[in-house]
């Protein structure tokens, strides 16, 4: 939504509020947005709106990472993905 007293585009989901990220990602594919895409979304706002974080949890392969990244850039946000291992030192 635009909001006329601050001059700006924010975006309400539920009970948060926050101010589109402007951040420029391409003209890349979406994600189908089935009900429990739905489901991650709207729960990943919600906790943003508390200020906490998220981190979707489930088997590999069924698009945890991928559904991160189409809300951030739903919300135009810098979205960075790290990909812990074994490997991964200090």
């Amino acid at each position: 939504y635009w909001d006329k007293p601050t001059d700006t585009c924010v975006i309400r989901q539920c009970t948060g509020q926050f101010n589109y990220g402007y951040e420029y990602m391409g003209l890349n594919g979406r994600l189908v947005i089935t009900p429990l895409t739905d489901r991650c979304f709207m729960t990943l706002t919600q906790a943003l709106t508390f200020y906490l974080g998220g981190a979707p949890g489930g088997p590999a392969g069924t698009g945890k990472t991928e559904s991160v990244k189409d809300l951030a850039k739903a919300m135009s946000l810098h979205c960075v993905v790290f990909n812990c291992g074994e490997g991964l030192d200090y």
